[in-house]
Protein backbone atom coordinates (compact mmCIF):
# COMPACT_ATOMS: atom_id res chain seq x y z
CA UNK A 1 0.00 0.00 0.00
CA UNK A 2 1.44 3.38 -1.08
CA UNK A 3 2.49 5.84 1.66
CA UNK A 4 0.81 9.19 1.00
CA UNK A 5 1.40 11.18 4.18
CA UNK A 6 3.91 11.20 7.05
CA UNK A 7 3.28 13.42 10.07
CA UNK A 8 5.14 14.20 13.28
CA UNK A 9 3.86 15.57 16.58
CA UNK A 10 6.78 16.67 18.72
CA UNK A 11 8.02 18.25 21.90
CA UNK A 12 11.73 18.37 22.81
CA UNK A 13 11.61 15.08 24.70
CA UNK A 14 9.39 12.90 22.51
CA UNK A 15 7.85 12.82 19.03
CA UNK A 16 5.21 10.55 17.56
CA UNK A 17 4.81 9.74 13.87
CA UNK A 18 1.67 8.95 11.89
CA UNK A 19 1.72 7.21 8.54
CA UNK A 20 -1.23 7.35 6.14
CA UNK A 21 -1.62 5.16 3.06
CA UNK A 22 -3.57 5.65 -0.15
CA UNK A 23 -6.74 4.08 1.28
CA UNK A 24 -6.68 6.37 4.35
CA UNK A 25 -5.52 3.73 6.83
CA UNK A 26 -2.95 4.80 9.41
CA UNK A 27 -0.22 3.57 11.70
CA UNK A 28 1.48 5.24 14.67
CA UNK A 29 5.15 5.17 15.57
CA UNK A 30 7.78 7.19 17.35
CA UNK A 31 11.23 8.62 16.69
CA UNK A 32 13.74 8.30 19.48
CA UNK A 33 13.24 10.30 22.64
CA UNK A 34 15.56 13.13 23.77
CA UNK A 35 16.00 16.06 21.36
CA UNK A 36 13.05 14.48 19.58
CA UNK A 37 12.02 17.83 18.11
CA UNK A 38 15.35 17.91 16.27
CA UNK A 39 14.86 14.29 15.18
CA UNK A 40 11.42 15.23 13.82
CA UNK A 41 13.10 17.76 11.53
CA UNK A 42 15.57 15.12 10.40
CA UNK A 43 12.62 12.79 9.80
CA UNK A 44 10.97 15.17 7.34
CA UNK A 45 14.11 16.40 5.63
CA UNK A 46 16.05 13.14 5.33
CA UNK A 47 13.64 10.22 5.82
CA UNK A 48 10.10 11.13 4.74
CA UNK A 49 11.27 12.52 1.40
CA UNK A 50 12.55 9.07 0.42
CA UNK A 51 9.64 7.11 1.89
CA UNK A 52 6.72 9.14 0.58
CA UNK A 53 5.06 7.40 -2.35
CA UNK A 54 6.76 4.10 -1.57
CA UNK A 55 4.97 0.91 -0.60
CA UNK A 56 4.65 -0.17 3.04
CA UNK A 57 6.00 -3.53 1.92
CA UNK A 58 9.30 -1.82 1.07
CA UNK A 59 10.23 -1.26 4.73
CA UNK A 60 13.22 -3.62 4.69
CA UNK A 61 14.56 -1.93 1.58
CA UNK A 62 13.89 1.58 2.88
CA UNK A 63 15.76 1.20 6.16
CA UNK A 64 18.84 0.22 4.16
CA UNK A 65 18.31 2.58 1.24
CA UNK A 66 17.63 5.81 3.14
CA UNK A 67 21.04 5.92 4.91
CA UNK A 68 22.67 5.34 1.52
CA UNK A 69 20.69 8.20 0.02
CA UNK A 70 21.85 10.33 2.96
CA UNK A 71 25.40 8.93 3.04
CA UNK A 72 26.90 12.36 3.66
CA UNK A 73 25.17 12.36 7.06
CA UNK A 74 26.01 9.07 8.80
CA UNK A 75 25.26 8.76 12.47
CA UNK A 76 22.72 8.44 15.22
CA UNK A 77 20.16 11.06 14.18
CA UNK A 78 19.28 9.45 10.86
CA UNK A 79 18.51 6.15 12.57
CA UNK A 80 16.61 7.80 15.41
CA UNK A 81 14.44 9.32 12.68
CA UNK A 82 14.11 6.12 10.60
CA UNK A 83 12.67 4.47 13.70
CA UNK A 84 9.63 6.71 13.32
CA UNK A 85 8.95 5.30 9.86
CA UNK A 86 9.67 1.70 10.82
CA UNK A 87 7.47 1.61 13.92
CA UNK A 88 4.57 3.35 12.17
CA UNK A 89 4.65 0.75 9.39
CA UNK A 90 4.64 -2.09 11.93
CA UNK A 91 1.61 -0.57 13.64
CA UNK A 92 -0.12 -0.18 10.25
CA UNK A 93 0.66 -3.81 9.39
CA UNK A 94 -0.76 -5.04 12.67
CA UNK A 95 -3.95 -3.05 12.27
CA UNK A 96 -4.41 -4.28 8.72
CA UNK A 97 -3.99 -7.89 9.86
CA UNK A 98 -6.04 -7.44 13.03
CA UNK A 99 -3.08 -8.75 15.05
CA UNK A 100 -0.62 -7.34 17.58
CA UNK A 101 2.87 -6.66 16.26
CA UNK A 102 4.25 -9.45 18.45
CA UNK A 103 2.28 -11.99 16.39
CA UNK A 104 3.63 -10.57 13.14
CA UNK A 105 7.09 -11.14 14.61
CA UNK A 106 6.30 -14.78 15.35
CA UNK A 107 5.54 -14.41 19.06
CA UNK A 108 2.40 -14.12 21.14
CA UNK A 109 0.69 -11.79 23.60
CA UNK A 110 1.36 -12.43 27.27
CA UNK A 111 3.40 -11.34 30.27
CA UNK A 112 7.07 -10.40 30.63
CA UNK A 113 9.09 -10.25 33.82
CA UNK A 114 10.27 -6.67 34.39
CA UNK A 115 13.08 -5.16 36.40
CA UNK A 116 12.63 -1.85 38.18
CA UNK A 117 15.18 0.47 36.58
CA UNK A 118 16.44 3.55 38.38
CA UNK A 119 17.96 6.41 36.37
CA UNK A 120 19.16 8.40 39.36
CA UNK A 121 22.59 8.99 40.81
CA UNK A 122 21.64 12.03 42.90
CA UNK A 123 19.86 9.76 45.37
CA UNK A 124 21.37 8.38 48.55
CA UNK A 125 21.83 4.63 48.91
CA UNK A 126 19.35 4.63 51.78
CA UNK A 127 16.67 6.43 49.76
CA UNK A 128 17.24 4.24 46.69
CA UNK A 129 16.88 1.09 48.76
CA UNK A 130 13.70 2.45 50.35
CA UNK A 131 11.98 3.20 47.04
CA UNK A 132 12.96 -0.22 45.70
CA UNK A 133 11.41 -1.79 48.77
CA UNK A 134 8.18 0.15 48.20
CA UNK A 135 8.05 -1.05 44.59
CA UNK A 136 8.77 -4.62 45.65
CA UNK A 137 5.85 -4.52 48.06
CA UNK A 138 3.43 -2.63 45.79
CA UNK A 139 4.08 -4.21 42.38
CA UNK A 140 5.90 -7.45 43.03
CA UNK A 141 9.17 -6.50 41.32
CA UNK A 142 11.87 -9.08 42.07
CA UNK A 143 14.68 -7.50 40.01
CA UNK A 144 16.16 -4.01 40.40
CA UNK A 145 18.80 -1.94 38.58
CA UNK A 146 20.62 1.02 40.04
CA UNK A 147 23.54 3.27 39.13
CA UNK A 148 27.15 2.99 40.17
CA UNK A 149 30.05 5.28 39.30
CA UNK A 150 29.26 8.42 37.33
CA UNK A 151 28.34 8.95 33.69
CA UNK A 152 31.51 8.84 31.56
CA UNK A 153 33.18 9.44 34.89
CA UNK A 154 36.85 8.52 34.38
CA UNK A 155 36.82 6.30 37.47
CA UNK A 156 35.16 8.93 39.67
CA UNK A 157 32.07 8.12 41.71
CA UNK A 158 29.04 10.44 41.87
CA UNK A 159 30.40 11.19 45.32
CA UNK A 160 33.20 9.36 47.11
CA UNK A 161 32.17 5.94 48.38
CA UNK A 162 28.65 5.94 46.93
CA UNK A 163 29.09 2.79 44.82
CA UNK A 164 30.63 0.80 47.65
CA UNK A 165 27.77 1.85 49.92
CA UNK A 166 24.76 1.41 47.63
CA UNK A 167 25.38 -2.21 46.65
CA UNK A 168 25.24 -3.77 50.15
CA UNK A 169 22.55 -1.29 51.23
CA UNK A 170 20.19 -2.38 48.46
CA UNK A 171 21.01 -6.03 48.97
CA UNK A 172 20.20 -5.81 52.69
CA UNK A 173 16.91 -3.97 52.06
CA UNK A 174 15.60 -6.35 49.38
CA UNK A 175 16.90 -9.65 50.65
CA UNK A 176 18.98 -12.42 49.12
CA UNK A 177 16.26 -13.53 46.69
CA UNK A 178 16.15 -10.21 44.79
CA UNK A 179 17.99 -9.99 41.48
CA UNK A 180 20.30 -6.97 41.39
CA UNK A 181 21.68 -5.21 38.33
CA UNK A 182 23.96 -2.17 38.10
CA UNK A 183 24.76 0.34 35.35
CA UNK A 184 28.07 2.23 35.26
CA UNK A 185 27.30 4.31 32.14
CA UNK A 186 30.84 4.18 30.75
CA UNK A 187 32.49 5.21 34.02
CA UNK A 188 35.48 2.96 34.55
CA UNK A 189 38.88 1.95 33.31
CA UNK A 190 39.25 -1.83 33.00
CA UNK A 191 41.29 -2.06 36.20
CA UNK A 192 38.74 -0.16 38.27
CA UNK A 193 35.81 -2.00 36.65
CA UNK A 194 37.36 -5.34 37.52
CA UNK A 195 38.01 -4.17 41.08
CA UNK A 196 34.42 -2.99 41.50
CA UNK A 197 33.15 -6.09 39.72
CA UNK A 198 34.68 -8.31 42.40
CA UNK A 199 32.66 -6.42 45.01
CA UNK A 200 29.52 -6.81 42.89
CA UNK A 201 30.11 -10.55 42.67
CA UNK A 202 30.54 -10.75 46.45
CA UNK A 203 27.12 -9.12 46.85
CA UNK A 204 25.36 -11.37 44.35
CA UNK A 205 24.87 -8.73 41.64
CA UNK A 206 24.17 -10.51 38.35
CA UNK A 207 24.45 -7.77 35.69
CA UNK A 208 27.22 -5.17 35.21
CA UNK A 209 26.19 -2.76 32.46
CA UNK A 210 28.50 -0.59 30.38
CA UNK A 211 31.44 -0.71 32.81
CA UNK A 212 33.89 1.02 30.44
CA UNK A 213 33.48 3.75 27.80
CA UNK A 214 31.13 2.08 25.35
CA UNK A 215 33.23 3.06 22.35
CA UNK A 216 36.25 1.22 23.82
CA UNK A 217 35.14 -2.33 23.07
CA UNK A 218 38.53 -3.85 23.87
CA UNK A 219 38.32 -2.42 27.38
CA UNK A 220 34.86 -3.88 27.91
CA UNK A 221 36.04 -7.25 26.56
CA UNK A 222 38.88 -7.22 29.10
CA UNK A 223 36.38 -6.79 31.93
CA UNK A 224 34.07 -9.46 30.51
CA UNK A 225 36.92 -11.94 30.39
CA UNK A 226 38.04 -11.18 33.94
CA UNK A 227 34.68 -11.42 35.74
CA UNK A 228 32.14 -14.18 36.25
CA UNK A 229 29.30 -11.65 36.52
CA UNK A 230 27.44 -10.92 33.24
CA UNK A 231 28.92 -7.84 31.58
CA UNK A 232 26.40 -6.13 29.32
CA UNK A 233 26.22 -3.26 26.87
CA UNK A 234 25.33 -1.86 23.48
CA UNK A 235 22.54 0.61 24.18
CA UNK A 236 24.32 3.46 22.39
CA UNK A 237 25.31 1.46 19.33
CA UNK A 238 23.42 1.83 16.04
CA UNK A 239 26.00 0.68 13.47
CA UNK A 240 25.50 -2.94 12.35
CA UNK A 241 29.21 -3.29 11.55
CA UNK A 242 29.99 -2.18 15.08
CA UNK A 243 27.57 -4.80 16.39
CA UNK A 244 29.15 -7.53 14.28
CA UNK A 245 32.54 -6.70 15.73
CA UNK A 246 31.25 -6.45 19.31
CA UNK A 247 29.58 -9.84 19.11
CA UNK A 248 32.46 -11.52 17.26
CA UNK A 249 34.96 -10.44 19.93
CA UNK A 250 32.56 -11.37 22.76
CA UNK A 251 32.91 -7.91 24.25
CA UNK A 252 29.81 -8.53 26.37
CA UNK A 253 27.85 -11.47 27.76
CA UNK A 254 24.45 -9.88 27.07
CA UNK A 255 23.59 -7.48 24.22
CA UNK A 256 21.44 -4.42 24.92
CA UNK A 257 20.38 -2.67 21.70
CA UNK A 258 17.75 0.06 21.91
CA UNK A 259 14.84 -0.16 19.43
CA UNK A 260 14.82 3.59 18.88
CA UNK A 261 18.57 4.23 18.73
CA UNK A 262 18.87 1.33 16.27
CA UNK A 263 16.24 2.75 13.92
CA UNK A 264 13.27 0.50 14.63
CA UNK A 265 12.26 -3.13 14.59
CA UNK A 266 13.84 -4.19 11.29
CA UNK A 267 17.35 -3.30 12.43
CA UNK A 268 17.06 -4.40 16.06
CA UNK A 269 15.82 -7.78 14.84
CA UNK A 270 19.07 -8.10 12.88
CA UNK A 271 21.10 -7.42 16.01
CA UNK A 272 19.03 -9.86 18.05
CA UNK A 273 19.60 -12.50 15.36
CA UNK A 274 23.36 -11.90 15.44
CA UNK A 275 23.24 -12.38 19.18
CA UNK A 276 21.17 -15.55 18.89
CA UNK A 277 23.65 -17.04 16.42
CA UNK A 278 26.46 -16.33 18.88
CA UNK A 279 24.50 -17.66 21.86
CA UNK A 280 24.11 -14.25 23.50
CA UNK A 281 20.88 -13.18 25.24
CA UNK A 282 19.26 -9.90 24.20
CA UNK A 283 17.99 -7.62 26.98
CA UNK A 284 17.20 -4.35 25.17
CA UNK A 285 17.65 -0.90 26.62
CA UNK A 286 14.39 1.05 27.10
CA UNK A 287 14.76 3.73 29.72
CA UNK A 288 11.48 5.65 29.71
CA UNK A 289 7.74 5.13 29.34
CA UNK A 290 7.26 6.53 25.87
CA UNK A 291 6.51 3.93 23.18
CA UNK A 292 10.05 2.50 23.34
CA UNK A 293 9.16 0.21 26.25
CA UNK A 294 6.05 -1.05 24.44
CA UNK A 295 8.07 -1.78 21.29
CA UNK A 296 10.54 -3.69 23.44
CA UNK A 297 7.78 -5.69 25.10
CA UNK A 298 6.58 -6.94 21.71
CA UNK A 299 10.16 -7.74 20.70
CA UNK A 300 10.94 -9.73 23.83
CA UNK A 301 7.83 -11.87 23.42
CA UNK A 302 9.02 -12.83 19.90
CA UNK A 303 12.79 -13.34 19.73
CA UNK A 304 14.33 -16.72 20.67
CA UNK A 305 17.18 -15.24 22.70
CA UNK A 306 15.11 -12.85 24.82
CA UNK A 307 16.86 -11.98 28.07
CA UNK A 308 15.48 -12.64 31.51
CA UNK A 309 13.53 -9.42 31.86
CA UNK A 310 12.25 -6.13 30.48
CA UNK A 311 13.82 -2.84 31.56
CA UNK A 312 11.05 -0.76 33.17
CA UNK A 313 11.77 2.80 34.25
CA UNK A 314 10.58 3.72 37.74
CA UNK A 315 11.18 7.45 37.34
CA UNK A 316 8.26 9.78 37.86
CA UNK A 317 7.39 13.44 37.30
CA UNK A 318 10.48 14.81 39.01
CA UNK A 319 12.68 13.09 36.40
CA UNK A 320 10.49 12.50 33.33
CA UNK A 321 7.65 15.07 33.56
CA UNK A 322 7.00 14.74 29.84
CA UNK A 323 6.06 11.03 29.90
CA UNK A 324 2.63 11.66 31.43
CA UNK A 325 -0.64 11.89 29.47
CA UNK A 326 0.91 10.53 26.28
CA UNK A 327 -1.72 7.80 25.87
CA UNK A 328 -5.49 7.48 26.23
CA UNK A 329 -4.84 4.40 28.36
CA UNK A 330 -1.37 3.54 29.59
CA UNK A 331 0.01 0.22 28.32
CA UNK A 332 2.26 0.06 31.37
CA UNK A 333 0.86 -1.79 34.35
CA UNK A 334 3.09 -3.99 36.48
CA UNK A 335 1.36 -6.85 38.29
CA UNK A 336 3.36 -9.43 40.23
CA UNK A 337 6.50 -7.97 38.71
CA UNK A 338 5.32 -8.46 35.13
CA UNK A 339 4.24 -6.27 32.21
CA UNK A 340 1.64 -7.45 29.68
CA UNK A 341 1.56 -7.41 25.90
CA UNK A 342 -2.10 -7.43 24.87
CA UNK A 343 -3.64 -8.92 21.75
CA UNK A 344 -4.89 -5.53 20.51
CA UNK A 345 -3.95 -4.86 16.85
CA UNK A 346 -0.69 -3.09 16.08
CA UNK A 347 1.01 -1.66 19.12
CA UNK A 348 -2.33 -1.71 20.91
CA UNK A 349 -2.18 1.87 22.13
CA UNK A 350 -3.88 5.19 21.30
CA UNK A 351 -2.02 8.49 21.49
CA UNK A 352 -3.81 11.12 23.61
CA UNK A 353 -5.55 13.62 21.26
CA UNK A 354 -5.11 16.44 23.79
CA UNK A 355 -1.35 15.85 23.83
CA UNK A 356 -1.25 15.81 20.04
CA UNK A 357 -3.12 19.12 19.89
CA UNK A 358 -0.39 20.77 22.00
CA UNK A 359 2.56 19.30 20.09
CA UNK A 360 4.45 20.90 17.19
CA UNK A 361 3.05 19.55 13.93
CA UNK A 362 4.90 18.85 10.68
CA UNK A 363 3.78 16.95 7.59
CA UNK A 364 5.23 15.52 4.37
CA UNK A 365 2.63 14.69 1.70
CA UNK A 366 2.65 12.92 -1.63
CA UNK A 367 2.18 15.58 -4.26
CA UNK A 368 -0.69 14.98 -6.67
Amino acid sequence: MKITKLETFSIPAVAFTRLTTEDGSTGWGQVSTYNADITAQVFHRQVARWAIGRDTGDLGVLVSEIPEREHKFPGSYIYRAIGGLDTAIWDWRGKQAGKPVVELLGGSAGTIRAYASSMKRDITPKDEAARFKRLQDAHGFDAFKFRVGSECGHDKDEWPGRSEEIVPTVRKALGESATLLVDANSCYSPARAIELGAMLEDNGVSHFEEPCPYWEMEQTAEVTKALSIDVTGGEQDWDLHHWKRMIAMRAVDIIQPDVMYMGGMERILKVAAMGAEAGLPCTPHCANLSLVTLFTMHLLRAIPNAGKYLEFSIEEADYYPWQYDLFVESPYTITDGKATVTDAPGWGVEINPDWLARATYQVTKLEA
